[in-house]
């Protein structure tokens, strides 16, 4: 199997449903950030341009019963021990 032929359900159901809530919101922060370079570097001539504010509400979900503020703190906290 090449990289092309990735199973997408099955890395998903192994790799990635396992992980905690912040690590899936830094993998998603981590893949937006790698589409927006691309983007950004290779413009699709379909796309034309687009609004920021179609992005309103996506992901919402993810953040349902989190705590902004406890989860920055978390973040904080994090920060405080990195070497």
């Amino acid at each position: 199997m090449t990289k092309t032929d990735i199973d997408i359900d099955a890395l998903y159901e192994e790799q990635i449903a396992p992980l905690s809530v912040e690590q899936k919101l830094r993998l998603i922060a981590k893949i937006a950030e790698e589409l927006a370079t691309a983007a950004h570097s290779e413009p699709c001539e379909e796309a034309g341009r687009r609004s920021l504010l179609e992005l309103e509400g996506l992901g919402a979900e993810i953040w349902k019963g989190i705590d902004a503020q406890e989860y920055v703190n978390q973040l904080r906290a994090e920060w405080d021990h990195r070497p």
